[in-house]
């Protein structure tokens, strides 16, 4: 039954609300929920309705009072899982960029402006499920796994919220559909091969006031930075002293297209996604070169290495 209804349950979820992407926060009002009684709930109605139906027919007037009671208890439910949802506040997305084919992690920011706890929601996106609790004044962050396929930007779904709280008696959800697409890097290649050789005479090490090693201590100038005085050995020698830099004078590292003949078009990408994380897991500076792509300055660290990663994702699908 559960496959004969699902796409019928897909073209009526179209007809939800929002019909398009929109920018976050967003708010749910009474206009973007909807409330339908679960097969329980639904089970719950028939019995009181046979029950009414019992005290009706032998004139039981305890039977019918208990009978009314409790199809109000079941009204009430319905407007309690309604209020459950309204006036919730999605204030923002967010997502570490991943490889293609790891899970991505989105977190969302959930709030109200009420002093009503919210309990039991479930948020669903794609094949991905997860649930948040949110105290009276507190926000909270609920956390979805969603699958990844292929590299490049991953047009998130609608994701529904929903509860069935408190006490199963109705189902109320409803849709968001952030206009936030997600960034997904290539996948590197498994077991690639070393990075190419730097072309240069080899590493030197030259005095830099920026640079990454201790070479030695010297007499405090005049026009020296603050943050360059060794304050302890400057107690010790009761004179200032400064710290003086070395850094490494080596080519840097020129990762480019051409050195991936020979591969098809996406095992090039793969190749050079495999030898940025390899040069920046071994500390080399390096560049990355790209068709159409402007030319990049060397570095490192989690920026250039985003900035590196970023370009590949973003490079246009080819066979060859």
């Amino acid at each position: 039954m559960a496959e004969v209804f699902q796409p019928w349950q897909r073209r009526l979820s179209l007809l939800a609300r929002p019909r398009h992407p929109e920018a976050l926060p967003a708010i749910l009002d009474r206009k973007r929920i909807y409330v339908l009684p679960t097969r329980f709930g639904l089970f719950y109605g028939v019995l009181v309705f046979t029950m009414a139906l019992g005290a009706l027919n032998y004139n039981n007037n305890p039977a019918l009072l208990l009978a009314l009671l409790l199809a109000a208890t079941g009204l009430a439910s319905l407007i309690s899982a309604h209020l459950q949802l309204s006036g919730l506040r999605i204030e923002a997305i967010s997502a570490d960029p991943v490889a293609a084919g790891k899970p991505l992690h989105l977190q969302l920011a959930l709030s109200h402006r009420d002093q009503r706890p919210r309990r039991g929601l479930q948020l669903i996106c794609l094949d991905a499920r997860g649930s948040a609790n949110i105290d009276a004044q507190e926000p909270a962050v609920a956390a979805l796994v969603v699958p990844t396929h292929h590299r490049g930007w991953l047009d998130l779904d609608r994701i529904r919220i929903a509860t069935t709280q408190p006490l199963g008696l109705a189902l109320a959800w409803a849709w968001i559909w952030p206009d936030l697409p997600a960034l997904v890097y290539p996948a590197p290649e498994t077991h690639g091969p070393p990075l190419p050789q730097a072309h240069g005479d080899g590493v030197r090490a030259r005095r830099h006031p920026a640079g990454d090693d201790v070479h030695q201590l010297r007499a405090y100038r005049a026009g020296d930075a603050r943050r360059a005085i060794a304050w302890k050995p400057s107690a010790r020698r009761d004179q200032l002293m400064v710290r003086e830099y070395e850094q490494s004078s080596s080519k840097d590292l020129e990762l480019g297209w051409a050195d991936t003949r020979g591969l098809a078009g996406e095992a090039r990408i793969q190749r050079l996604a495999w030898w940025v994380d390899l040069a920046e897991r071994q500390g080399h500076r390096y560049r990355l070169s790209l068709p159409g792509h402007p030319p990049m300055q060397a570095g490192q660290g989690d920026a250039h290495r985003h900035a590196c990663l970023r370009a590949l994702a973003l490079m246009p699908h080819a066979d060859g």
